[in-house]
């Protein structure tokens, strides 16, 4: 009999995916990349590759491809190898919630995750309750000024706001396509959520990119209460490069470089999310083109979650970007190391995802509950986990 070669196929693609996901090389650029594409479901979907696993050896067995001896002897390799690393990478994944709670000292994170949902509906990211409002347009550049708003469907008001900015480096990307799960998950818990495209490169410059989301910030303040927003209460995030972009129009509030034609709005906001940003230069020739560059003592309060196994942007910058932070600001900076994060882990349902979800929950309710009332109770410094 011979060897069941479409079983044989199966069980590399997840071994490779999975020890890849382990390993995490980051040179030569392309294994790096291919890392991030082969290994990003592997290691935030653990479950569903092990459960792709099982059912392809059941179905092998079942249709008698497995009972030949060196067949029988694959099928037993691979369950205890892709099988056991699978183990060890969900393992991996639910060690990020202890991380966050630890990043976040005395504010309290909730606990509970949604295992259901996360081993059963990792893909499904919509919720019945919230109402997506697609393709607002905020400024004359056609469909890369055009943004996503998220709302509960009782219409709350007075709604706090989350501004989400995609990644792609600035040269691919769109709205509606990452941090969906923690969108979903504020919207329905009364937010009011932005999700906007901006002008991608080589036709945009750095300088049109940042006009954009400092756009976004201001078209929120003139009509966000008409969605029930409160224009006041802001809280600007960005995945991968997104979050370079978001820590720049946080930490150039107001800069009327940055705001032309609309100079007197004021699009400052009340706390910066950066997830699994890049915080260098934008063009290696202009240090001012990198968040370090516009640090300063009255910068927002920043959660910076960043994985510590990626492989595109290397977590050492992120890390240097916080420490910098806390450093010149007076305000919190927290800083999370998620175990065994890759990029791009704000794609699905995971384990990993889901803790952030819990800790960003609880970063923005209390800077938008205690800028007013009182201190920051969170840890006065950057905090590895």
């Amino acid at each position: 009999m011979s060897l069941p070669y479409g079983y044989l196929v199966t069980v590399g693609l997840l071994a490779a995916g999975t020890l890849l996901t382990l390993a995490a090389p980051r040179r030569p650029r392309p294994l790096a990349m291919l890392n991030f594409r082969l290994g990003v479901v592997v290691n935030e979907l653990p479950f569903v590759a092990l459960a792709w696993l099982l059912a392809a050896t059941v179905l092998a067995l079942a249709e008698g491809d497995l009972a030949a001896p060196a067949a029988a002897a694959v099928a037993v390799a691979a369950l205890m190898g892709p099988g056991a690393g699978l183990g060890v990478v969900a393992w991996r994944g639910g060690r990020a919630l202890p991380a966050v709670r630890r990043a976040m000292g005395t504010v309290p994170v909730a606990r509970r995750l949604p295992y259901g949902r996360i081993l059963f509906r990792p893909f499904f990211r919509r919720r019945r309750a919230v109402e997506r409002i697609p393709g607002l347009t905020y400024g004359p550049a056609g469909r890369r000024n055009l943004l996503d708003l998220y709302r509960h469907r009782s219409r709350p008001t007075g709604a706090p706001v989350l501004i989400h900015l995609h990644g792609g480096g600035y040269t691919a990307g769109r709205k509606n396509s990452q941090s969906l799960p923690l969108l979903h998950r504020l919207a329905a818990e009364g937010w009011v959520c932005v999700s906007a495209n901006y002008r991608l490169s080589p036709q945009a410059t750095f300088h049109d990119h940042l006009v954009d989301a400092k756009k976004v910030i201001a078209w929120v303040r003139e009509h966000g209460p008409s969605y029930g927003a409160d224009p006041d209460r802001i809280v600007l995030a960005g995945s991968s490069a997104g979050a370079h972009l978001a820590a720049l129009a946080g930490l150039t509030a107001d800069d009327p470089a940055f705001q032309p034609g609309f100079e007197p709005v004021d699009t400052s906001v009340a706390a910066v999310i950066g997830l699994g940003g890049y915080y260098g230069p934008y063009d290696e020739a202009d240090p001012r083109t990198s968040p370090f560059a516009h640090v300063r003592p009255d910068a927002p309060p920043f959660f910076i979650v960043h994985g510590d196994h990626d492989t595109l942007t290397p977590v050492e910058t992120a890390r240097l970007f916080a420490e910098r932070l806390r450093a010149v600001s007076t305000r919190p900076v927290v800083y999370a190391e998620l175990p065994g994060g890759q990029h791009a882990f704000d794609l699905f349902h995971s384990l990993r995802f889901e803790a952030v979800i819990n800790a960003v929950d609880a970063f923005a309710g209390s800077v938008l509950t205690q800028r007013r009332a009182r201190p920051w109770s969170g840890p006065r410094a950057v905090v590895r986990s």
